[in-house]
Protein backbone atom coordinates (compact mmCIF):
# COMPACT_ATOMS: atom_id res chain seq x y z
CA UNK A 1 0.00 0.00 0.00
CA UNK A 2 1.60 3.46 -0.85
CA UNK A 3 2.09 5.91 2.00
CA UNK A 4 -0.15 8.14 0.26
CA UNK A 5 -3.04 5.87 0.92
CA UNK A 6 -2.30 5.46 4.86
CA UNK A 7 -4.88 6.74 7.34
CA UNK A 8 -4.07 6.77 11.04
CA UNK A 9 -6.18 7.49 13.90
CA UNK A 10 -4.51 7.86 17.34
CA UNK A 11 -6.62 7.85 20.25
CA UNK A 12 -4.62 8.94 23.97
CA UNK A 13 -6.43 7.70 26.58
CA UNK A 14 -5.97 8.46 30.23
CA UNK A 15 -3.96 4.94 30.67
CA UNK A 16 -3.15 4.49 27.42
CA UNK A 17 -2.17 5.14 23.94
CA UNK A 18 -3.68 3.06 20.91
CA UNK A 19 -2.81 4.09 17.16
CA UNK A 20 -4.52 2.07 13.95
CA UNK A 21 -2.58 2.33 10.79
CA UNK A 22 -4.93 1.38 7.89
CA UNK A 23 -6.06 2.57 4.16
CA UNK A 24 -7.47 1.21 1.11
CA UNK A 25 -6.41 -1.76 -0.34
CA UNK A 26 -8.38 -3.14 -3.69
CA UNK A 27 -11.46 -1.71 -2.89
CA UNK A 28 -10.94 -3.23 1.00
CA UNK A 29 -10.28 -1.51 4.18
CA UNK A 30 -6.77 -3.43 5.16
CA UNK A 31 -5.26 -2.36 8.74
CA UNK A 32 -1.67 -2.31 8.20
CA UNK A 33 -0.90 -2.00 12.10
CA UNK A 34 -2.80 -1.82 15.57
CA UNK A 35 -1.10 -1.46 18.76
CA UNK A 36 -0.86 0.37 22.23
CA UNK A 37 1.51 0.86 24.90
CA UNK A 38 0.82 2.35 28.55
CA UNK A 39 0.07 5.98 29.41
CA UNK A 40 0.32 7.85 32.62
CA UNK A 41 0.38 11.56 31.61
CA UNK A 42 -3.37 11.92 31.24
CA UNK A 43 -5.85 12.52 33.94
CA UNK A 44 -9.81 12.10 33.03
CA UNK A 45 -8.86 12.64 29.40
CA UNK A 46 -6.58 15.36 30.57
CA UNK A 47 -3.11 16.18 29.63
CA UNK A 48 -1.17 16.88 33.50
CA UNK A 49 2.18 15.36 32.01
CA UNK A 50 3.80 16.49 28.74
CA UNK A 51 6.43 14.34 28.74
CA UNK A 52 4.81 10.99 29.91
CA UNK A 53 2.11 11.73 27.10
CA UNK A 54 4.82 12.44 24.26
CA UNK A 55 6.69 9.55 25.34
CA UNK A 56 4.04 7.25 25.46
CA UNK A 57 3.16 8.98 21.72
CA UNK A 58 6.56 8.09 20.64
CA UNK A 59 6.13 5.25 21.97
CA UNK A 60 3.48 3.49 20.21
CA UNK A 61 4.37 5.67 16.93
CA UNK A 62 7.45 3.31 16.90
CA UNK A 63 5.86 0.01 17.04
CA UNK A 64 3.18 1.03 14.60
CA UNK A 65 5.48 2.30 12.06
CA UNK A 66 7.68 -0.79 12.70
CA UNK A 67 4.55 -3.09 12.46
CA UNK A 68 3.14 -1.40 8.76
CA UNK A 69 6.73 -0.95 7.52
CA UNK A 70 5.29 2.34 7.03
CA UNK A 71 6.33 5.87 8.09
CA UNK A 72 3.73 8.06 10.12
CA UNK A 73 4.08 11.75 9.73
CA UNK A 74 0.66 12.80 10.50
CA UNK A 75 -2.70 11.68 12.47
CA UNK A 76 -6.37 11.86 12.78
CA UNK A 77 -6.53 12.19 16.70
CA UNK A 78 -9.63 11.91 19.26
CA UNK A 79 -10.26 14.35 22.04
CA UNK A 80 -12.81 13.37 25.40
CA UNK A 81 -12.16 14.64 28.78
CA UNK A 82 -14.28 15.81 31.17
CA UNK A 83 -13.70 19.31 29.62
CA UNK A 84 -15.56 18.77 26.44
CA UNK A 85 -19.09 20.35 26.45
CA UNK A 86 -22.14 20.23 24.01
CA UNK A 87 -25.02 22.65 23.19
CA UNK A 88 -28.00 22.78 20.50
CA UNK A 89 -28.06 25.66 18.62
CA UNK A 90 -29.75 27.65 15.72
CA UNK A 91 -28.20 29.19 12.63
CA UNK A 92 -30.68 31.71 9.91
CA UNK A 93 -29.72 33.40 6.69
CA UNK A 94 -31.11 34.46 3.82
CA UNK A 95 -30.40 32.86 0.31
CA UNK A 96 -27.90 34.68 -1.43
CA UNK A 97 -28.77 33.65 -4.74
CA UNK A 98 -31.40 35.73 -6.57
CA UNK A 99 -32.76 32.29 -7.95
CA UNK A 100 -33.04 30.97 -4.58
CA UNK A 101 -31.14 28.10 -4.83
CA UNK A 102 -28.97 26.90 -2.04
CA UNK A 103 -25.14 26.96 -2.90
CA UNK A 104 -22.77 25.21 -0.67
CA UNK A 105 -21.55 28.96 0.18
CA UNK A 106 -25.45 29.16 2.14
CA UNK A 107 -24.43 26.31 3.72
CA UNK A 108 -21.48 27.08 5.47
CA UNK A 109 -22.89 30.89 6.77
CA UNK A 110 -25.31 29.08 8.17
CA UNK A 111 -23.39 26.34 9.96
CA UNK A 112 -21.31 29.50 11.03
CA UNK A 113 -24.34 31.37 12.29
CA UNK A 114 -25.20 28.58 14.42
CA UNK A 115 -21.58 28.90 15.92
CA UNK A 116 -22.90 31.75 17.86
CA UNK A 117 -23.78 30.51 20.83
CA UNK A 118 -23.22 31.06 24.60
CA UNK A 119 -20.13 28.48 25.30
CA UNK A 120 -18.31 28.36 28.32
CA UNK A 121 -15.17 30.75 29.07
CA UNK A 122 -12.19 29.55 27.34
CA UNK A 123 -13.82 27.09 24.88
CA UNK A 124 -13.17 26.33 21.63
CA UNK A 125 -15.58 24.62 19.39
CA UNK A 126 -14.52 21.62 17.82
CA UNK A 127 -17.03 20.39 15.50
CA UNK A 128 -20.72 22.02 14.37
CA UNK A 129 -23.00 19.13 13.30
CA UNK A 130 -25.86 19.85 11.68
CA UNK A 131 -29.25 18.05 12.72
CA UNK A 132 -31.76 19.16 10.28
CA UNK A 133 -32.44 21.76 7.89
CA UNK A 134 -36.00 24.06 7.31
CA UNK A 135 -36.20 26.18 3.64
CA UNK A 136 -38.93 28.66 4.26
CA UNK A 137 -40.64 26.74 7.03
CA UNK A 138 -39.95 23.18 5.24
CA UNK A 139 -38.68 21.05 7.76
CA UNK A 140 -36.44 18.04 8.20
CA UNK A 141 -34.54 19.01 5.33
CA UNK A 142 -31.48 16.96 5.63
CA UNK A 143 -29.23 18.38 2.56
CA UNK A 144 -30.65 21.98 1.45
CA UNK A 145 -28.06 22.48 -1.55
CA UNK A 146 -29.85 22.57 -5.05
CA UNK A 147 -33.14 23.65 -3.14
CA UNK A 148 -34.76 26.52 -3.81
CA UNK A 149 -36.23 28.94 -1.48
CA UNK A 150 -35.74 32.51 0.68
CA UNK A 151 -34.94 31.68 3.83
CA UNK A 152 -32.21 28.76 5.30
CA UNK A 153 -32.16 27.31 8.88
CA UNK A 154 -30.33 24.87 10.49
CA UNK A 155 -30.67 23.31 13.96
CA UNK A 156 -26.68 22.24 15.19
CA UNK A 157 -25.46 20.35 18.27
CA UNK A 158 -22.56 22.12 18.64
CA UNK A 159 -18.99 20.37 20.49
CA UNK A 160 -16.27 22.29 22.20
CA UNK A 161 -13.77 21.77 24.60
CA UNK A 162 -11.08 23.77 26.99
CA UNK A 163 -8.63 25.69 25.26
CA UNK A 164 -5.88 25.25 26.93
CA UNK A 165 -6.73 20.94 27.21
CA UNK A 166 -7.17 21.02 23.29
CA UNK A 167 -3.96 23.05 22.70
CA UNK A 168 -2.07 20.75 25.61
CA UNK A 169 -3.37 17.67 23.67
CA UNK A 170 -2.08 19.26 20.32
CA UNK A 171 1.40 20.09 22.16
CA UNK A 172 1.80 16.49 22.69
CA UNK A 173 1.15 15.22 19.34
CA UNK A 174 3.24 17.65 17.39
CA UNK A 175 6.23 17.39 19.70
CA UNK A 176 6.25 13.43 18.83
CA UNK A 177 6.98 14.69 15.46
CA UNK A 178 2.91 14.52 13.93
CA UNK A 179 1.09 16.76 12.31
CA UNK A 180 -2.48 17.09 13.12
CA UNK A 181 -5.17 16.10 10.33
CA UNK A 182 -7.78 17.01 12.35
CA UNK A 183 -9.25 16.27 16.10
CA UNK A 184 -12.04 14.69 16.22
CA UNK A 185 -14.60 14.24 19.65
CA UNK A 186 -14.03 10.82 20.08
CA UNK A 187 -17.47 9.15 20.74
CA UNK A 188 -18.02 10.30 16.71
CA UNK A 189 -15.13 8.51 15.81
CA UNK A 190 -16.19 5.19 17.50
CA UNK A 191 -19.98 5.16 16.49
CA UNK A 192 -18.49 5.18 13.05
CA UNK A 193 -17.50 1.57 13.66
CA UNK A 194 -19.75 0.40 15.99
CA UNK A 195 -23.61 2.00 15.22
CA UNK A 196 -24.90 0.89 12.02
CA UNK A 197 -27.33 3.25 10.52
CA UNK A 198 -30.47 1.53 11.75
CA UNK A 199 -29.20 1.44 15.37
CA UNK A 200 -28.99 5.22 15.20
CA UNK A 201 -32.21 5.64 13.45
CA UNK A 202 -33.63 3.92 16.25
CA UNK A 203 -32.05 5.53 19.09
CA UNK A 204 -29.43 4.40 20.66
CA UNK A 205 -26.46 5.44 23.57
CA UNK A 206 -22.83 4.31 22.94
CA UNK A 207 -21.09 4.63 26.53
CA UNK A 208 -17.18 4.31 25.96
CA UNK A 209 -16.26 3.10 29.62
CA UNK A 210 -12.60 4.31 29.84
CA UNK A 211 -10.18 4.24 32.63
CA UNK A 212 -11.12 7.92 33.80
CA UNK A 213 -13.75 9.31 32.16
CA UNK A 214 -17.19 7.29 30.41
CA UNK A 215 -17.97 9.15 27.17
CA UNK A 216 -21.64 8.88 26.14
CA UNK A 217 -23.53 9.81 22.82
CA UNK A 218 -27.03 9.36 22.25
CA UNK A 219 -28.24 8.97 18.72
CA UNK A 220 -31.64 9.27 17.37
CA UNK A 221 -33.43 9.30 13.57
CA UNK A 222 -29.84 8.94 12.54
CA UNK A 223 -28.55 12.58 14.41
CA UNK A 224 -26.62 12.29 17.46
CA UNK A 225 -29.13 14.40 20.03
CA UNK A 226 -26.40 14.77 22.78
CA UNK A 227 -22.96 13.97 24.31
CA UNK A 228 -21.21 14.20 27.32
CA UNK A 229 -18.10 13.43 29.16
CA UNK A 230 -18.58 12.02 33.05
CA UNK A 231 -15.23 12.39 35.25
CA UNK A 232 -16.01 8.86 36.75
CA UNK A 233 -14.31 5.59 34.92
CA UNK A 234 -13.47 2.00 35.09
CA UNK A 235 -10.35 3.31 37.24
CA UNK A 236 -12.24 4.46 39.94
CA UNK A 237 -13.13 1.17 40.23
CA UNK A 238 -9.59 -0.42 40.46
CA UNK A 239 -8.99 2.89 43.46
CA UNK A 240 -11.99 1.74 45.43
CA UNK A 241 -11.24 -1.69 45.61
CA UNK A 242 -7.71 -0.69 46.38
CA UNK A 243 -8.99 1.19 48.96
CA UNK A 244 -11.88 -1.15 50.16
CA UNK A 245 -8.84 -3.97 51.13
CA UNK A 246 -6.25 -1.59 51.63
CA UNK A 247 -4.28 -3.17 49.07
CA UNK A 248 -1.82 -1.61 46.10
CA UNK A 249 -3.27 -0.37 42.59
CA UNK A 250 -1.35 -2.70 41.07
CA UNK A 251 -3.07 -5.85 42.79
CA UNK A 252 -6.21 -4.33 43.21
CA UNK A 253 -5.87 -4.11 38.62
CA UNK A 254 -5.49 -7.29 38.90
CA UNK A 255 -8.14 -8.53 41.34
CA UNK A 256 -11.09 -5.91 39.21
CA UNK A 257 -9.79 -8.21 36.18
CA UNK A 258 -9.78 -11.50 36.86
CA UNK A 259 -12.63 -11.69 39.68
CA UNK A 260 -14.65 -8.18 40.29
CA UNK A 261 -18.24 -8.70 38.67
CA UNK A 262 -21.58 -6.39 38.78
CA UNK A 263 -23.72 -8.70 39.48
CA UNK A 264 -22.97 -9.09 43.26
CA UNK A 265 -26.44 -10.79 44.34
CA UNK A 266 -25.07 -13.92 42.37
CA UNK A 267 -21.95 -14.67 44.04
CA UNK A 268 -22.38 -16.62 46.93
CA UNK A 269 -20.89 -15.65 50.10
CA UNK A 270 -18.65 -18.53 50.75
CA UNK A 271 -16.68 -17.51 47.75
CA UNK A 272 -12.95 -16.28 48.81
CA UNK A 273 -9.90 -15.11 46.54
CA UNK A 274 -6.15 -15.42 48.00
CA UNK A 275 -5.09 -12.09 48.38
CA UNK A 276 -0.87 -14.14 48.56
CA UNK A 277 -1.91 -15.15 44.58
CA UNK A 278 -1.53 -11.53 43.62
CA UNK A 279 0.86 -10.28 46.13
CA UNK A 280 3.19 -12.40 48.06
CA UNK A 281 3.03 -9.75 51.10
CA UNK A 282 -0.45 -10.40 51.65
CA UNK A 283 -1.76 -13.00 53.57
CA UNK A 284 -5.49 -11.96 54.00
CA UNK A 285 -8.42 -14.20 52.00
CA UNK A 286 -11.21 -11.75 50.86
CA UNK A 287 -14.86 -12.53 50.24
CA UNK A 288 -15.83 -12.74 46.56
CA UNK A 289 -19.35 -11.12 47.17
CA UNK A 290 -17.86 -8.03 48.83
CA UNK A 291 -15.12 -6.95 45.83
CA UNK A 292 -18.13 -7.27 43.49
CA UNK A 293 -20.60 -4.93 46.23
CA UNK A 294 -17.39 -2.50 46.19
CA UNK A 295 -17.99 -2.45 42.05
CA UNK A 296 -21.37 -2.17 42.59
CA UNK A 297 -20.99 1.00 44.63
CA UNK A 298 -19.65 2.69 41.99
CA UNK A 299 -20.96 1.08 39.22
CA UNK A 300 -25.07 2.75 40.86
CA UNK A 301 -22.69 6.04 40.63
CA UNK A 302 -22.02 5.85 37.00
CA UNK A 303 -25.29 4.87 35.92
CA UNK A 304 -27.12 7.33 37.55
CA UNK A 305 -24.96 9.39 36.16
CA UNK A 306 -26.06 8.14 33.00
CA UNK A 307 -29.37 7.99 33.58
CA UNK A 308 -29.50 11.95 34.90
CA UNK A 309 -28.35 12.52 30.84
CA UNK A 310 -30.54 10.76 29.63
CA UNK A 311 -33.15 12.24 31.63
CA UNK A 312 -32.23 15.47 30.29
CA UNK A 313 -33.17 14.55 26.73
CA UNK A 314 -36.30 12.19 27.68
CA UNK A 315 -34.93 9.05 26.72
CA UNK A 316 -34.58 7.50 29.97
CA UNK A 317 -35.71 4.03 29.05
CA UNK A 318 -36.81 5.22 25.64
CA UNK A 319 -34.10 4.01 23.00
CA UNK A 320 -35.48 0.82 21.34
CA UNK A 321 -31.15 0.16 19.91
CA UNK A 322 -30.39 -0.04 23.82
CA UNK A 323 -27.31 0.77 25.07
CA UNK A 324 -23.48 -0.33 22.99
CA UNK A 325 -20.35 -0.38 25.24
CA UNK A 326 -16.75 0.19 24.48
CA UNK A 327 -13.46 1.02 26.29
CA UNK A 328 -11.97 -0.82 28.47
CA UNK A 329 -14.64 -0.87 31.59
CA UNK A 330 -16.51 -3.21 28.91
CA UNK A 331 -14.89 -6.08 29.71
CA UNK A 332 -16.05 -5.71 33.46
CA UNK A 333 -17.91 -9.04 34.30
CA UNK A 334 -21.91 -8.76 34.57
CA UNK A 335 -21.85 -5.31 32.66
CA UNK A 336 -24.29 -6.05 30.58
CA UNK A 337 -27.23 -7.66 32.50
CA UNK A 338 -26.33 -4.87 35.21
CA UNK A 339 -27.07 -2.14 32.23
CA UNK A 340 -30.67 -3.77 31.44
CA UNK A 341 -31.37 -4.28 34.71
CA UNK A 342 -30.29 0.02 35.28
CA UNK A 343 -30.91 1.46 32.02
CA UNK A 344 -34.37 -0.37 31.15
CA UNK A 345 -32.77 -0.87 27.95
CA UNK A 346 -31.27 -3.46 25.72
CA UNK A 347 -27.68 -3.93 26.17
CA UNK A 348 -24.48 -5.52 24.18
CA UNK A 349 -20.77 -5.14 23.54
CA UNK A 350 -19.96 -3.01 20.76
CA UNK A 351 -18.24 -5.21 17.89
CA UNK A 352 -17.15 -3.68 14.65
CA UNK A 353 -19.50 -3.30 12.05
CA UNK A 354 -17.24 -2.82 9.28
CA UNK A 355 -15.77 -5.70 7.23
CA UNK A 356 -12.17 -5.05 7.29
CA UNK A 357 -9.12 -7.29 6.41
CA UNK A 358 -5.37 -7.49 7.41
CA UNK A 359 -4.68 -7.10 11.13
CA UNK A 360 -7.83 -7.86 12.52
CA UNK A 361 -7.68 -10.19 15.50
CA UNK A 362 -7.66 -7.41 17.47
CA UNK A 363 -10.50 -5.94 16.60
CA UNK A 364 -12.94 -7.62 19.05
CA UNK A 365 -11.03 -5.57 21.77
CA UNK A 366 -12.67 -2.84 23.11
CA UNK A 367 -9.91 -0.85 23.66
CA UNK A 368 -8.83 -0.61 20.21
CA UNK A 369 -12.28 0.78 18.61
CA UNK A 370 -11.86 4.81 18.89
CA UNK A 371 -8.29 4.59 16.80
CA UNK A 372 -10.09 2.30 14.27
CA UNK A 373 -12.89 4.72 13.93
CA UNK A 374 -10.55 7.70 13.90
CA UNK A 375 -8.98 5.53 11.02
CA UNK A 376 -11.94 5.53 8.95
CA UNK A 377 -13.02 8.99 10.19
CA UNK A 378 -9.80 9.49 8.22
CA UNK A 379 -10.49 7.63 5.42
CA UNK A 380 -13.91 9.33 4.21
CA UNK A 381 -12.37 13.16 4.62
CA UNK A 382 -12.43 14.06 1.41
CA UNK A 383 -8.75 14.44 -0.51
CA UNK A 384 -7.69 13.59 2.91
CA UNK A 385 -5.07 15.99 2.89
CA UNK A 386 -2.97 17.35 6.10
CA UNK A 387 -4.12 20.64 7.16
CA UNK A 388 -0.92 22.92 8.01
CA UNK A 389 -2.10 23.77 10.94
CA UNK A 390 -4.86 23.03 13.15
CA UNK A 391 -8.12 25.43 12.46
CA UNK A 392 -10.76 24.39 15.04
CA UNK A 393 -14.23 25.25 14.73
CA UNK A 394 -13.44 26.79 10.93
CA UNK A 395 -14.32 25.33 8.01
CA UNK A 396 -11.85 26.39 5.31
CA UNK A 397 -12.12 24.32 1.88
CA UNK A 398 -16.15 24.35 2.00
CA UNK A 399 -17.52 22.57 -0.26
CA UNK A 400 -15.19 19.25 0.46
CA UNK A 401 -15.93 20.33 4.51
CA UNK A 402 -19.92 20.58 3.64
CA UNK A 403 -19.76 17.38 1.88
CA UNK A 404 -17.93 15.63 4.02
CA UNK A 405 -20.42 16.84 7.09
CA UNK A 406 -23.38 15.58 5.60
CA UNK A 407 -21.48 12.04 5.09
CA UNK A 408 -20.34 11.68 8.43
CA UNK A 409 -23.27 13.15 10.24
CA UNK A 410 -26.14 12.79 8.20
CA UNK A 411 -28.10 8.86 7.90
Amino acid sequence: MPKDDIVVGLDIGTTKVAICVGGYNEGHIDIRALTKTANSGLRRGMVVDVEDTVSAISTVLEEAERVSKNPVTSVYAGIGGAHINSVNSKGVIAVSRADGEIAEEDVKRVLDASQAVAMPTNQEILHVIPKTFTIDGQNNVKDPIGMVGVRLEVETHVIGGSTAAIKNLSKCISQSGLEINDLIFSPLATSKILLSKKQKEMGVILIDFGAGTTSIAVFEEGELIHCNILPVGSMHITNDIAIGLRISLDTAEKIKLKHASALSKKIKEDENINLANYDPHEKEKISKKYISEIVDARLDEIFTMIRDELKKIGKDGMLPAGAVFTGGGAKLDGLIEYTKDNLRLPAQIGYPITEMSGMVDKLDDPIYTTSVGLMLWGLEEPGRQKSPSLNLGKFGNVGDKIKSFFKNFMP
